[in-house]
């Protein structure tokens, strides 16, 4: 058990073709499209949603930057219930995936930042009202938290995807006839949770990506 405890996390399969990782993209295919005359159930709640991030990146005021936002919640969200689902991959509990997107976007928003504010980058460095001792330290400090930002945040989701998905294997694992109503009542409730966690992991990501980005511009 404990050596096929990661087993569903492993991205490689016999054929040469990895075909784990094109299921990110058909995931983006089950968002509904605008080609029905009246609007489905899904097509609402995206709207809903939609409605709702786009009100929490009102302190942003780059649209473009917005929309870059917003798509990489999407993205985020869809993969994370994807993965809730039996036998699907799941991409984001994969520091390739969640780096791949987090660094890009840290580095743009950093060259845009010394480039174009540069006084600015510079302020952020050292908060106001810090006493001339501590100065050098606080310099280094708001430095080496600016540069682990991209890390954290692709540590964070990574690593809370892949705790859930243990503890459900763990528990799908202990299954017994003596001890099948109780296991079962447990995994559905994890499985509730782990949808929770889903949907608060994007959120997360976004809503620190558009403070990041808000710092900024």
């Amino acid at each position: 058990m404990t050596s096929n405890l990661f087993s569903s996390f492993d991205p490689s399969i016999k054929p040469m073709i990895q075909m784990n990782w094109i299921s990110m993209m058909t995931a983006t295919m089950l968002l509904p499209n605008k080609f029905w005359t009246k609007e489905s159930r899904m097509t609402m709640i995206k709207n809903l949603i939609k409605k709702m991030m786009k009100n929490e990146m009102k302190p942003n005021k780059n649209k473009q930057m917005n929309n870059l936002l917003l798509a990489s919640f999407m993205l985020i969200l869809t993969n994370n219930m994807m993965g809730l689902t039996p036998y699907t991959f799941t991409s984001t509990s994969h520091l390739v995936v969640s780096l791949s997107m987090a660094m890009p976007m840290w580095i743009t928003l950093m060259l845009y930042g010394w480039k174009n504010k540069t006084n600015k980058m510079f302020a952020s460095l050292l908060p106001s009202g810090t006493p001339t001792m501590l100065m050098p330290f606080m310099i280094l400090i708001e430095t080496i938290s600016n540069l682990i930002r991209p890390i954290s945040l692709s540590v964070r989701l990574t690593a809370n995807m892949i705790a859930g998905h243990l503890l459900m294997t763990l528990l799908g694992n202990m299954t017994q006839m003596k001890t099948l109503f109780m296991v079962m009542t447990m995994q559905m409730m994890l499985m509730l949770f782990e949808m929770a966690v889903s949907i608060i992991q994007a959120y997360v990501f976004t809503i620190l990506s558009t403070l990041y980005s808000s710092e900024i511009t």
